[in-house]
């Protein structure tokens, strides 16, 4: 958290406009616990079975955030268990989620995950594709769209990362102006995170950082 803050105070922003989302996919819910009890109020995790043993034993006294590719398949479950999605990369799915949380009557909280890299191997859907699953993502009944979400290729150097958060910045900016309501960056992840902060996230997704290199 001090990493956060002092960030946030460099780039002239107030540190309590950044989440942090501890990343505890494959992590065992012990260490979990000790997080929590370290103060982690928002846990983000990629696999919807995975998550669902962990919430049956940890419980929602914490905020569970759903940052990986979520199957249509998955929904319903997703829909019970967490409390934002991250991860909305098309229509289909948006659509899914809203007719699966009207059947729970509940309005999930989602963002929309833009691909900037155009990576392969990377989810989420193109940057000229974003307005228009946002524009009818913020229509929709039981879903209400708060931001938007990207995750940069893997460098080294975390400056390298920083063309592709203005970018989404930028995109945000672009969809305000639009009257597309998106307020939160979900971006930065263990090695690019202040980097992250210094242009505009809301949400650091910060796993290896708190929980140590994965097995």
């Amino acid at each position: 958290m001090e990493r956060i803050d002092k960030a946030a105070r460099r780039a002239g922003r107030n540190p309590a406009e950044v989440k942090l989302v501890a990343v505890s996919k494959t992590v065992e819910t012990d260490r979990i616990k000790e997080a929590i009890e370290a103060g982690v109020t928002i846990l983000g995790e990629n696999y919807v079975q995975e998550a669902q043993k962990k919430i049956e034993e940890i419980g929602h006294g914490v905020s569970w955030h759903f940052i990986g590719h979520l199957q249509s398949n998955k929904v319903k479950y997703a829909i019970r268990l967490f409390d934002m999605i991250h991860s909305i990369d098309s229509i289909p799915l948006a659509e899914e989620l809203n007719r699966r949380a009207e059947k729970e009557s509940r309005r999930m909280n989602v963002m929309v995950e833009v691909n900037l890299s155009g990576e392969a191997s990377k989810f989420g859907t193109e940057e000229e594709k974003a307005f228009d699953i946002a524009r009818q993502v913020s229509n929709f009944q039981n879903l209400s769209l708060i931001g938007l979400m990207t995750m940069p290729p893997y460098f080294d150097d975390p400056e390298l990362s920083r063309p592709y958060f203005i970018q989404l910045r930028a995109l945000k900016e672009r969809m305000v102006k639009e009257d597309i309501p998106v307020k939160e960056l979900s971006m930065g992840m263990s090695n690019d995170f202040e980097v992250a902060i210094e242009e505009g996230a809301t949400h650091v997704r910060v796993g290896t950082a708190i929980f140590g290199a994965r097995k």
